[in-house]
């Protein structure tokens, strides 16, 4: 079990982890790159602000990419299963790792934008695809645990990319094409290890009707003395959907059966994306400064962040023992608080000398918090609401909304810090404390639970107490 979901990390969110992270270090030689290129082509000088443009597009792009493979990522699951959707994605991640890579010695951006575009696809498929299949695999009670190796890998992704883009790595201007490239060695690596394992034995069983291979997977899995428990619940399943085929996503918004759990779904991924997570990382570098740390430092301390993250996530597996619903109410709860010292911290930054390290305290505290909920625990959640006939098409739901947050926080993030400035943690604050209140209304716990037990948990909420 611990190989699988190793094996299906490193090629899944450890992708959006480390693409997300690699672009910053190489910004000023990408826009040296554009300016030498388009004098050699133009024989002119590139316009400040087409210049500004084209690193917008190039920066963003992604996430259109990762929309785009949101939306393919459950019917490709559906149609490939879940083993064969993850193996496919890895050729659009060496294709955009190709094209990133020939961009500078050819000269050609555009190959770049394709290539981060193309990249952003993988990353939305492996998002979407990566914890439908642990979910599917991992036994009823280690299903927590486990799920947390999309969290783990993300944030893996992210420190990883961190490290790499550092000046004495790879960091440098002549290892910038080699840097954009390196997303094919996570990729090799999913091709090489990946296909020793099974698919995933709920999709050959309920999709498939192939008993015999669902057993074999099973016993592969959870050893051959322990899989019949996990069977059986598999079996009860297929008998409960009666034949019924995998929906379609709009079909899910007129299903009356899963209402409350997409409502749920999408509050929590709208509020991962919306908690404050972008602006603590845009104010840190500011309140690394603050507290007198020099600038050719900061790198390096904001490696701080991302190993708050890998230590949160790993921790996070405790969830198994814990509890989905405590962990995630109380990270919500936590981050409420952090928000409201930060603002006062960075209201008397320069009134009092102690302060900015009350203010860098608040960073790691609110990153620590991120991670302990709603960063590990939602993609768990999200495979846990649904039975088989949904979860792809809510996992396509999620990814969908999740990208679409990302893009939109992208684009009016900028506004608010102006607008607000150090005022912007109020409005995350209060996003925080809402979406924790309503987890605390709506979630049941979903640990040690079958996904049909949890269905029967939303039944007097979708149909009412008396039905």
């Amino acid at each position: 079990l611990f190989l699988a979901v190793c094996a299906v990390g490193i090629g899944g969110t450890f992708q959006y982890g480390y693409n997300v992270s690699i672009i910053n270090a190489p910004t000023q030689h990408i826009h040296k790159f554009l300016n030498e290129t388009w004098s050699k082509r133009y024989q002119k000088e590139l316009n400040p602000d087409l210049l500004t443009f084209l690193w917008s597009v190039i920066a963003s792009i992604f996430s259109l990419g990762g929309l785009c493979g949101a939306l393919i990522g459950g019917s490709m699951a559906i149609r490939l299963g879940r083993k064969g959707a993850l193996l496919m994605n890895n050729v659009i991640a060496i294709l955009a790792s190709i094209l990133m890579g020939i961009s500078f010695p050819t000269g050609l951006f555009e190959l770049l934008i394709a290539g981060r575009f193309l990249i952003g696809i993988n990353s939305g498929i492996g998002l979407c695809v990566q914890p439908l299949y642990i979910g599917e695999f991992a036994p009823k009670h280690l299903r927590g645990g486990l799920a947390m190796g999309t969290s783990i890998f993300l944030t893996g992704g992210i420190l990883t990319g961190q490290v790499i883009g550092l000046r004495e790595l790879l960091g440098g201007e002549e290892h910038c094409p080699v840097l954009l490239s390196s997303s094919c060695v996570p990729a090799l690596a999913q091709l090489l290890f990946l296909p020793w394992f099974p698919e995933s034995p709920r999709y050959l069983l309920i999709d498939r009707g192939d008993d015999l291979s669902c057993a074999k997977a099973l016993k592969r899995f959870h050893g051959s003395s322990e899989y019949q428990r996990e069977m059986e619940d598999i079996q009860r399943e297929c008998f409960a959907l009666d034949g019924e085929k995998p929906k379609k996503p709009w079909q899910l918004f007129t299903d009356r059966g899963v209402r409350w759990q997409l409502i749920t779904v999408i509050v929590m991924t709208m509020g991962q994306q919306l908690s404050g997570i972008n602006a603590i990382y845009f104010y840190a570098t500011y309140v690394f400064e603050q507290a007198g740390i020099l600038a050719e430092k900061i790198p390096y301390v904001t490696l701080g962040t991302g190993v708050c993250e890998c230590l949160t996530a790993l921790s996070c597996v405790r969830s198994n023992y814990v509890g989905r619903r405590y962990l995630i109410i109380g990270g919500y709860l936590l981050m409420t608080l952090w928000c409201t010292v930060l603002t006062f911290s960075l209201t008397y930054q320069e009134v009092y000398s102690w302060v900015p390290y009350m203010s860098m305290m608040c960073v790691f505290a609110f990153i620590l918090s991120f991670g302990l909920g709603p960063g590990g625990i939602t993609n768990t959640l999200t495979a846990e609401l649904f039975v088989q006939s949904s979860r792809p098409a809510a996992y396509m739901i999620a990814g969908t909304v999740s990208w679409i947050s990302f893009f939109t926080v992208g684009m009016l993030f900028p506004f608010i810090v102006n607008g607000l400035k150090q005022y912007c943690f109020v409005v995350f604050l209060l996003e925080c404390f809402f979406v924790a209140a309503f987890i605390f209304l709506v979630i049941p716990e979903t640990k040690n639970k079958s996904f049909l037990e949890i269905q029967k948990e939303f039944h007097n909420l979708n149909f009412g107490r008396n039905s």
